[in-house]
């Protein structure tokens, strides 16, 4: 028997080769890591960084075999409430509990899920939205966080509750009324958030400000934007809800005709080594360029600009810039501005319409940038 500990990869990806001189430790050489089977040993680690609040910090290997001195130093941490979803943390690792509870009945495994669960429902906004970090703090982590899926990260693993996962048989009545709730909550909060442009529904942007539900800045290179990569994980999210409403429908079908509407066609984007340089923030070997091919798939960037709808691009000035070739080499080749993701969305659409809209077609007539 193992549980998969792959949720947990990009925050292990981290730990080991981002330096972070806020780690609470950091790894030694050859840090010697758990196999999958040994669930138990990694849910205890798990259960050392939870914090005294039910969440977690990020950028951790939950399967790192720790020193004696590394778990003091961890569990010396647990009143400091710097919690986060970001970097698929706390979600992971509360359904993680709740699976090696469902296989050992050990108590102290319920105990941590049902806090990570609590700190979930209260970190959630009144309008249904979750911050990248609660308690909240000061600048764009208080935004609501659809970038690199935080949001639908969390509204999964609910839909596993109030859906009858058998991981989560242990959860009473109560509990299961408390998640029904802010699930739903967390559905309309995306159907308030989906921005209309030009008079129509298109996407979502990575972060909404968490009042006016807007689209706003996250970090300086991730601009107000109507953002495709985000966005394709929402609209597969909500196409999985059965017997959806006329609301649901609705932003389905908007979405889907953004994504055909915006796709750019005849381009491919080409990753090869150049010089290698020290940059403020990584060592960078390789470059990108876009490349004109016609035979190439239909492609989308990950950002248009609101009102334009024109590609966009960015850099760490927060400079709009509208091809790739102005962005630095840095930012240019250490981030994804282009995006296929979309491209699921439609090849899901023609069976997803057959069944809720057989009347309605919109990708009937087409266009493209």
């Amino acid at each position: 028997m193992i549980i998969s500990t792959k949720l947990f990869g990009d925050s292990t990806n981290h730990w080991y080769y981002i330096s972070d001189a806020s780690n609470i430790v950091n790894p030694v050489p050859n840090q010697p890591k758990y196999a999958e089977s040994e669930y138990t040993k990694i849910a205890d680690n798990i259960l050392y960084f939870q914090r005294d609040n039910g969440g977690w910090p990020k950028n951790y290997d939950m399967t790192a075999i720790l020193t004696p001195e590394q778990i003091k130093n961890v569990i010396k941490t647990k009143s400091i409430l710097h919690t986060t979803f970001d970097n698929s943390t706390t979600y992971t690792q509360t359904y993680y509990l709740a699976q090696v509870y469902t296989q050992t009945k050990i108590k102290k495994y319920k105990v941590g899920c049902l806090k990570g669960i609590e700190f979930i429902l209260k970190a959630q906004y009144s309008n249904g939205g979750w911050p990248q970090y609660f308690p909240l703090e000061n600048g764009y982590s208080r935004h609501i966080t659809f970038n690199d899926g935080a949001y639908m990260g969390i509204i999964k693993m609910l839909e596993k509750v109030i859906n009858n996962d058998p991981n989560f048989a242990f959860a009473n009545q109560k509990t299961e009324n408390k998640v029904a709730s802010a699930y739903q909550k967390g559905i309309d909060c995306i159907l308030k958030t989906q921005i209309i442009d030009q008079g129509k529904l298109t996407a979502w942007c990575q972060q909404h400000d968490e009042v006016t539900l807007l689209p706003t800045w996250a970090r300086k290179f991730e601009p107000p934007s109507i953002c495709n990569g985000e966005s394709a994980e929402i609209v597969l999210f909500l196409m999985n809800i059965q017997k959806p409403n006329q609301k649901i429908i609705k932003s389905i079908q908007g979405a889907v005709k953004w994504f055909s509407d915006s796709k750019v066609y005849n381009t491919r984007v080409e990753t090869f080594d150049a010089p290698q340089f020290d940059s403020k923030y990584r060592t960078v070997t390789t470059d990108r360029r876009v490349v004109i091919d016609s035979t190439a798939p239909p492609i989308w960037t990950r950002y248009y600009e609101l009102g334009t709808q024109k590609p966009l691009f960015c850099d760490r000035d927060s400079k709009y810039l509208y091809t790739l070739a102005e962005v630095s080499r840095e930012r240019r080749s250490g981030y994804a501005w282009y995006t296929y993701a979309p491209e699921k969305v439609l090849e899901k659409y023609p069976e997803w319409q057959k069944k809720y809209t057989p009347t309605s077609n919109v990708l009937s007539q087409e266009k493209h940038f």
